[in-house]
C-alpha cells in the first residue's frame, strides 16, 4: 500500500503567488516607465532647437579673364603720370635750323579782351541777373551790357531769348498814331532795346497781317554786325508805316497763312519772351472771307504750342488800340496760357 502525497501548506502558496504578481507588476512598471521616458525624450527633441552647425563650405570664385585683366592693367597704366622732361633748348648764336613763320591771323574779326566785361560776365552767371533795366516809359535797355534784364515799351523783363512781334495791320498803324506810339517810334524803341541787350541774348524781329515775315528764321547773338543788320531790316523792310509789306520782303510767307501759324513759326526759335504788339483782332487766315479766330481756338492751339518747350515761355502783349472784347479775352489768355507774361496797352 503507497503513501499518501504530500501538499504544500496553504502559506507557502500564497507567497509565491504574491512574488510572481509583483515580479510582474514592476516589469510592467518598467516598460511603462521606459514608454514614458522614450516618449518625453523624442517630444523634447522636437520642442527644443536644433544645437548650432558650423560648416565650412567651399568659396567658389571665377579666375578672371586675362584678357580683361590685361586690359585693367593697361587703362591703369595710362593713368599714371608721364615722365616729362624740364630741360629746355637754349642756343646762344644762331644755327641752320629756323622756325616755320607764324600763321596770319585776320586781326580786324577778333574782339577786343575787355576785362571788366568778363569780371561782369562771370558776377551776372553767379548771382543771376544783371543789367538792370534803365528804361523810362517808352522803353530802354539794360545798363549792363552783359545782363539779361530789359525793358520794351514800358514792360520790364528778363530774357535771353527775346523775339518781337508787330501786328502791321492797318488798323493798329492808325491806333498806334492815335495813342502816341506811333510806329517810327516803335521801331526806334526797339533799336534802343537791341543796342543795350548784352551779347549774351539772342534776338529776333517778326511783322504779321495777313502775311509774316521774320527778319532771320533763328534768334541771332546780339553782336555788333547783328545789330546792324537788325537795323537795316527795319529801316528798309519795316512796313509799319504803310501797313502792308512790299513784295520782295526777305523770309515773307504769303498766301494769309494766319496768326496761329505765326506763333507756331515764333515758338520754333525756342524764344524764352515773346513780345506781341496788336489790337488783338487775329485772323484764321484761311477762305474767302478771311475769318476771325476764336478765342478758344487760340488758347488751346497756344497751350499746345507751351508743351513742346522745356518751360512756358513768356509771351508780354501789348495792346493798341484793342475793343474792350479783345481785350477781355487776350487778358484772360495771357493770364492762363502766357507763361507768366504781362499785358499792357499803349494809350
Amino acid at each position: 500500500m503507497s503513501a499518501p502525497a504530500t501538499v504544500a501548506p496553504a502559506p507557502e502558496k500564497n507567497r509565491i503567488r504574491r512574488l510572481i504578481i509583483t515580479i510582474v507588476i514592476i516589469s510592467v512598471g518598467l516598460h511603462v516607465l521606459a514608454g514614458i521616458v522614450a516618449g518625453v525624450l523624442i517630444i523634447a527633441r522636437y520642442l527644443t532647437s536644433p544645437p548650432a552647425e558650423f560648416k565650412v563650405v567651399k568659396d567658389l570664385r571665377i579666375p578672371a579673364q586675362q584678357r580683361e585683366h590685361s586690359m585693367n592693367m593697361a587703362a591703369l597704366d595710362s593713368m599714371a603720370p608721364k615722365p616729362s622732361f624740364s630741360d629746355k633748348i637754349q642756343s646762344l648764336r644762331p644755327t641752320a635750323m629756323a622756325l616755320p613763320d607764324l600763321p596770319k591771323v585776320p586781326m580786324d574779326q577778333m574782339l577786343p579782351l575787355d576785362p571788366s566785361a568778363i569780371v561782369s560776365d562771370q558776377v551776372s552767371s553767379m548771382i543771376g541777373t544783371a543789367g538792370m533795366g534803365g528804361g523810362g516809359q517808352g522803353g530802354g535797355a539794360g545798363m549792363g551790357g552783359t545782363g539779361t534784364s530789359m525793358s520794351f515799351l514800358g514792360v520790364q523783363t528778363n530774357a535771353k531769348r527775346v523775339l518781337i512781334l508787330y501786328d502791321i495791320a492797318s488798323s493798329v498803324v492808325s491806333s498806334a498814331a492815335r495813342a502816341g506810339y506811333p510806329m517810327d517810334r516803335i521801331r526806334e524803341e526797339t533799336k534802343k532795346l537791341l543796342a543795350g541787350v548784352g551779347v549774351n541774348t539772342r534776338f529776333g524781329l517778326g511783322q504779321f497781317a495777313r502775311n509774316y515775315a521774320y527778319f532771320q528764321n533763328e534768334l541771332l547773338p546780339a553782336s555788333d554786325p547783328n545789330r546792324a543788320k537788325a537795323s537795316e531790316w527795319l529801316d528798309t523792310w519795316f512796313a509799319g508805316d504803310a501797313g502792308t509789306m512790299k513784295r520782295n520782303t526777305p523770309n515773307m510767307v504769303t498766301g494769309s497763312p494766319g496768326f496761329i501759324e505765326v506763333l507756331r513759326a515764333a515758338f520754333r526759335m525756342q524764344p524764352d519772351v515773346i513780345f506781341v504788339i496788336s489790337d488783338a483782332a487775329f485772323e484764321r487766315g484761311t477762305g474767302a472771307e478771311n475769318a476771325r479766330i476764336p478765342w478758344p481756338e487760340l488758347a488751346d492751339s497756344l497751350r499746345d504750342l507751351q508743351k513742346t518747350m522745356p518751360e512756358p515761355v513768356k509771351i508780354h502783349f501789348i495792346a493798341v488800340g484793342a475793343r474792350p472784347e479783345n481785350e477781355r479775352e487776350i487778358r484772360r489768355i495771357i493770364s492762363t496760357q502766357g507763361g507768366g507774361g504781362r499785358f499792357r496797352e499803349l494809350k
